[in-house]
């Protein structure tokens, strides 16, 4: 009574009370005295109409006093159990912690009091001030105390508008945070509440169109839009309340000022943790509402929003707001592609599963997709794929890391396309796809991962044992694997790991293998996708790295052992393309680019002929390869040769055979099995070829035929088997029907082979055909008694033995004996008692010369 008398004083205006705050303070005291579970009698009440006309008296209450009178207040009412009608159980009101209408009068005066504070500071920043404090209750978990805040606020916001006279136009700089306060709140699981959030935004539209400088009795179409609205609002079903909501976010979206958008759009994302799903619903649809609306104009926004979507996935654990961060991506996507992209790619690795559902997220329209695919294509070959690094605690030597970009959009690439919305999109770009991965798996053979995301990948991996490997090249190649899985050739995908093939891709010594195989199954499984893919893979033949040429090289030349090629019109050009790289720097690339070639024999057998002088040259060039140390090259020629000229015409090769012949000639005891074997097998298809030039080519097989007959021995059985065909292909050759016959009978590959039997009667041949001939194959077998192969160190000298044994008397004046004995005794030294024991047999025999 004194407070309220004091305030109607006439001189009160003029009047200081020096104690106001004392007094203030003790009201507080009376109102935190009483129980905040009951209310027996009107002493918050009295208290709190008390502090509104003390607030009025000068001085101001400071910002410490007021908080504590404005918590006290909100507390002592709005924590208040609600009524239950249950309390009341006889009818007098005698069991409720409290009566309706003494809640209605505290109610009452808390109100008037807060509208008293607000007049004191009739700002923005006042406004703000009040529902800092208020904020918490409006999102209070309890029904009740949102209830009652939202009431409250209704009325302050409207008296606040009542009040308001703006003079000067200035920026209502908190409207963003107030509208992201109340209108998630539209969808509250409270009827109530929904329909006072309305209220509070329409009040705050309004409060922002008077700072614009519209009179306060201006009405606008849109705001007056929103009662029409509050009818939606009525039904509690959420799909009533989901439409609602996005036409309340429409007209928020086009009022709410563009230096205001950004502090809308934080505080809204806060709502997706609000204790109301309803609510935490509301918001996320709002966020996208907006985003649809005036998402155009935050280019410069986007990476925040990223961020903050990003960080509330990781606070908050609802399928709903995942869902809802998806589209949310995808909106911004569609509007801001490159920003969007740029800013996941920012994300450390390895991508943990918040980050991976936001690149999911980018799978949901084909067309949108397609834009993003081909913006990660483009920065996965944007960047080098390695830096050379200096290992110094490895002695100096230098070792290959992965540059962060290219991998970070292969990983991005692989968790779009391992969504299934994906698949369109993946399938429109097939060949871009393939050929870009394809080219990555290469770079990133035996590529290490930077030593700052070592220890990451490892906790990464200790996680989950179904975590996906950060490891570049392992990173590629299951980048590649959904990729064909997204793009229809599943199947491919299942050959190449039912091979092997993976593996062998991630393993530097096989990686050309594993394209091999890839190319095998694309060929079987997705012939009609070649055509594109052979037309990009074509230009990377000249690409700067290596890796890259020997991966285009070993796909295209497994692709020529498919007729595939030829059904596609692809022989021409591929083989044109590998004929090109006959030059190239890197050895492995001359090798595959050769085996190519030779494939047309298995793919395209009948064109063979018809490139038969150029596929020839190749071979030729390849066995002369002078780059070559270890005749690898010409492993590969000789092999490939021998699968061609079972197609090629007889003019080609005669004009090359002793060339070739020639040229071969010192394989056959070379240390290499695949050498001696190759040349051997090659040699032998060659004589099919000698007709033409029988005198010439039969020169040439007397000149290997030591060799052939001694490496029957070899410790190699492949060797064996090809000395064995060899022989039965100089057999007709050779002149010598008895001879002939013994090679087609004896040396068949499923026939066990009496070497001592069989050699004594090829000797008895050869000396009743060719004694002529003694002293040059005697002298052939003199150079194998240095042999390193200890059998063919035991056969030269029975050889000669042999040989001794049947020539005729005229003809034993050819042999040097000095010469011949003395290699025999030199050879008697050998440590080895088999080549002994034949030596000494060979010795006897040269008695009956002697």
């Amino acid at each position: 009574m004194i407070s309220r008398a004091v305030r109607g004083s006439t001189k009160c205006t003029d009047f200081v009370l020096g104690r106001k705050a004392e007094l203030v303070a003790q009201m507080v005291e009376f109102i935190k005295a009483e129980p905040l579970d009951s209310m027996r009698a009107p002493v918050r009440q009295w208290a709190m109409v008390t502090c509104t006309h003390l607030v009025l008296l000068e001085p101001q209450l400071n910002d410490p006093d007021r908080t504590e009178l404005m918590d006290a207040c909100l507390a002592g009412v709005l924590a208040l159990p609600p009524l239950d009608p249950l309390w009341d159980r006889d009818g007098d009101g005698g069991d409720a912690p409290y009566s309706e209408e003494l809640f209605a009068n505290t109610f009452g005066a808390l109100q008037e009091l807060l509208k008293t504070l607000l007049q004191r500071s009739l700002t923005p920043h006042g406004l703000q001030d009040m529902f800092a404090h208020l904020g918490p209750w409006i999102k209070s978990s309890k029904q009740h105390e949102r209830q009652r805040a939202v009431e409250l606020s209704a009325a302050l916001l409207d008296f606040y508008l009542g009040r308001l006279n703006v003079s000067t136009v200035v920026p209502f700089y908190n409207l963003g945070v107030l509208i992201a306060l109340f209108s998630p709140r539209c969808s509250d699981s409270v009827g109530s509440v929904r329909q006072r959030a309305v209220d509070c935004v329409y009040s705050l539209l309004y409060i922002q169109l008077c700072y614009e400088g519209f009179a306060r009795d201006h009405r606008d179409e849109m705001v007056e839009g929103l009662k029409a609205l509050k009818r939606g609002l009525e039904e509690p079903d959420f799909t009533v309340l989901f439409r609602t909501c996005t036409n309340i976010a429409m007209v928020i979206g086009k009022r709410v000022p563009p230096d205001q958008l950004m502090s809308l759009l934080l505080a809204m994302f806060e709502g997706l943790a609000d204790p109301d799903k309803n609510c935490s619903r509301a918001a996320t649809v709002m966020i996208n509402a907006l985003l649809k609306e005036r998402g155009a104009v935050l280019q410069d926004k986007v990476p925040d929003i990223m961020s903050i979507i990003h960080s509330k996935l990781q606070e908050v654990d609802e399928e709903h707001v995942r869902k809802a961060a998806q589209q949310t991506v995808y909106i911004l996507a569609a509007q801001h592609t490159g920003v969007v992209v740029s800013s996941l790619l920012d994300s450390a690795l390895p991508f943990d599963s918040h980050t991976c559902s936001m690149w999911s997220a980018l799978a949901a329209e084909p067309s949108l997709t397609a834009q993003i695919l081909e913006q990660l294509l483009e920065k996965v070959t944007r960047d080098v794929p390695y830096k050379e690094s200096r290992a110094f605690l490895l002695g100096g030597s230098s070792e290959r890391v992965a540059t962060p970009l290219p991998m970070a959009a292969t990983c991005a690439l692989h968790e779009i396309m391992s969504a299934p919305e994906s698949g369109p999109a993946v399938l429109g770009l097939y060949a871009p796809l393939f050929v870009t991965l394809l080219l990555r798996v290469s770079c990133t053979v035996g590529v290490q991962l930077p030593k700052s995301l070592q220890g990451r990948e490892r906790r990464s991996s200790s996680h989950t044992a179904a975590s996906r490997s950060l490891q570049p090249c392992s990173c590629a190649v299951q980048t590649l694997r959904a990729m064909l899985a997204r793009g229809g050739s599943e199947a491919v995908a299942v050959a190449v790991g039912s091979a092997g093939g993976w593996e062998m891709m991630e393993n530097p010594e096989r990686h050309h293998e594993g394209i091999a195989v890839l190319a095998g199954s694309m060929a079987r499984h997705a012939g009609p996708r070649l055509p594109l893919i052979v037309k990009s893979l074509v230009p990377t033949l000249s690409s700067a790295f290596d890796s890259q040429r020997v991966t285009a090289t070993a796909f295209l030349a497994e692709l020529l052992s498919s007729n595939v090629v030829n059904d596609l019109i692809l022989l021409e050009s591929v083989m044109d393309s590998m004929t090109g790289r006959q030059k190239d720097p890197c050895l492995l690339v001359r090798v595959l680019a050769l085996r190519g070639l030779g494939n047309i024999a298995v793919g395209a057998p009948e064109k063979v002929h018809k490139h038969g002088a150029k596929l020839l040259a190749s071979m030729v060039n390849g066995m002369d390869d002078r780059d070559d140390p270890n005749n690898l090259v010409a492993l590969e020629a000789m092999t490939s040769l021998s699968k061609l000229l079972e197609h090629l015409e007889e003019r080609d090769v005669q004009a090359m055979l002793l060339h070739i012949a020639i040229r071969i000639r010192p394989f056959f005891d070379s240390e290499q099995p695949d050498l001696r074997r190759s040349s051997i097998v090659l040699f032998g298809n060659l004589t099919k070829f000698s007709e033409g030039d029988c005198e010439a080519f039969f020169e040439q097989i007397l000149n290997g035929l030591v060799t052939l007959l001694l490496h029957l021995q070899d410790p190699k059985p492949e060797v064996v088997r090809a000395c064995k065909f060899a022989l039965r292909m100089c057999g007709p050759n050779m002149g010598c029907e008895g001879l002939c016959d013994m090679f087609l009978n004896h040396l068949r590959e499923d026939r066990s082979l009496h070497y001592g039997e069989f050699m004594n009667n090829v000797c008895k041949h050869l000396m009743q055909s060719y004694p002529e001939m003694l002293n040059r194959l005697v002298l052939t077998n003199l150079f194998y008694f240095k042999s390193t192969w200890v059998d063919i160190r035991a056969a030269a000298p029975m050889f000669i033995g042999f040989l001794v044994l049947h020539v005729g008397e005229d003809h034993c004046h050819q042999v040097d004996l000095e010469q011949l004995i003395s290699a025999l005794n030199l050879l008697l030294k050998d440590p080895v008692p088999a080549v002994r024991m034949k030596v000494a047999e060979t010795l006897g025999r040269l008695v009956r010369i002697l």
